[in-house]
């Protein structure tokens, strides 16, 4: 299957463009989410280089943010980059486990391959990755059997009726062994 950036944005436009006054933007280079302002009248998801995973990342940090969150230049958030210590490591996996439960249903729905990312390359290790691994499938899991936040299960929809019609998803899709 064959998963093309421009199919991403026109699924998650024709979402939400109208409704939440949020498009879908092919990035140059880092991602970023800009609310609307005096120049851009609308909120963008930019994603970095026009990577599928890369939209599909940062439109899941964007249905975890809250009304407030989506008013702020990257939600609000701080951000280390690679090379985190220990403490900046546990803090960014604890921010990244919602997001990237997300992210792991959108590819799923869409059949494309997830890949768990600590993000942390030359980081003061040694880290754990299999810990954040189980505690994502965690959230993964919660979410199936809880629900989807509205705007995540209604983008879900949006992937599985592009790219999957028919699929129901299930926690047997969603192994560790996959990433």
């Amino acid at each position: 299957m064959t998963h093309y950036a421009d199919d991403l944005i026109r699924l998650f436009d024709a979402e939400f463009a109208a409704r939440h006054n949020t498009r879908l933007v092919r990035g140059s280079s880092e991602p970023v989410y800009l609310p609307a302002d005096a120049e851009t009248p609308f909120h963008r998801i930019v994603f970095a280089h026009g990577y599928f995973t890369s939209g599909l990342h940062e439109i899941a940090h964007w249905c975890v943010a809250g009304p407030e969150r989506r008013l702020q230049v990257d939600f609000g958030y701080w951000y280390a980059p690679d090379g985190r210590s220990r403490d900046q490591q546990r803090v960014f996996e604890s921010v990244e486990i919602k997001p990237q439960a997300l992210e792991w249903i959108f590819s799923v729905a869409a059949g494309h391959r997830f890949r768990v990312s600590t993000d942390n390359l030359s980081g003061d290790g040694p880290f754990d990755p299999e810990s954040f691994k189980r505690n994502v499938q965690e959230e993964v899991f919660r979410r199936l059997r809880e629900g989807l936040p509205e705007r995540a299960h209604q983008f879900t929809d949006a992937l599985i009726r592009h790219y999957r019609p028919g699929l129901v998803l299930t926690a047997d899709l969603f192994r560790l062994d996959d990433l």
